[in-house]
């Protein structure tokens, strides 16, 4: 999470990223996102780039001045002018910048699939593939192994995908699982839930004891979005040991109506 300052950088900077991408080709967008992400892991893993971008003690026409000079010539000028921006604004903490820019290259290949109406697609695709990776308990460890270096990583996970998905897909979990240090699957369901909110929705992650009817998945998506005031995408998973009912979780908060859940729960209140 970011502190008051850094949230309000963030926001800043994604409003200039949104207005430059307008009328950009989405090929040219996917460039942009793929310059941001690899550019917020070199800020990552180099401590006197992160310092000189974003050390509130240095002026920010300075910090914007680093950015410009170490990406000229090398990237699009609207990451270069993206990058700029972003250091001359003032961050709670170094790190928050490289994650900043981490999420802006996450949307602007977001926005390159929203533009060509593959959204929804890549959106499934990715919990798709974060549920499969889940499942998979070998391969969600080869993909974690941090003694294979992330080219080996990243060739295990393209190799299985390319050509089987959208290439935004593709480009966004094979970056997100080679730098994340969290679990594969996880990395991957919080993508899917970035790609609803590029199309305004929320995601329910939903584990029930049993398949769910279509009309129970309608009148459980209705539910969530009056409470949460948005539409929301359910993603479902099944779990036999809930017993019945269902334990949906949105964001950080966790609403446990299945049986299971019951049954712990007056064990605890016996106890």
């Amino acid at each position: 999470m970011y502190a008051a300052s850094s949230r309000e950088a963030l926001e800043g900077a994604r409003v200039e990223l949104e207005a430059a991408l307008r009328g950009v080709p989405s090929a040219e967008a996917v460039t942009i996102g793929d310059e941001l992400l690899s550019f917020a892991q070199t800020v990552s893993d180099n401590r006197a780039l992160r310092t000189a971008l974003a050390d509130s003690a240095t002026p920010t026409a300075a910090r914007a001045d680093v950015a410009r000079d170490v990406l000229k010539g090398k990237v699009s000028e609207v990451t270069r002018t993206t990058v700029a921006s972003a250091a001359a604004r003032p961050w709670s903490s170094d790190s928050d910048l490289a994650s900043a820019l981490q999420e802006l290259g996450r949307e602007a290949m977001l926005a390159s699939a929203k533009a060509d109406g593959r959204l929804d697609t890549v959106e499934e695709e990715l919990f798709l593939l974060g549920r499969t990776v889940k499942e998979n308990t070998e391969l969600e460890q080869a993909l974690s192994d941090r003694t294979r270096s992330q080219a080996d990583r990243a060739g295990l996970l393209d190799g299985l995908i390319a050509g089987k998905v959208d290439d935004v897909t593709r480009r966004l979990a094979v970056q997100a699982v080679t730098t994340s240090a969290d679990a594969p699957g996880d990395v991957i369901d919080e993508l899917s839930g970035l790609a609803a909110g590029a199309n305004g929705r929320k995601v329910a992650y939903v584990t029930s004891a049993g398949e769910l009817s279509a009309q129970q998945r309608t009148e459980l998506a209705d539910k969530l979005s009056g409470i949460y005031g948005a539409p929301v995408t359910l993603h479902v998973e099944i779990d036999p040991e809930l017993l019945g009912g269902v334990v949906v979780r949105v964001g950080d908060e966790r609403i446990d109506g299945s049986i299971a859940g019951k049954l712990a729960a007056l064990r605890r209140s016996l106890r």
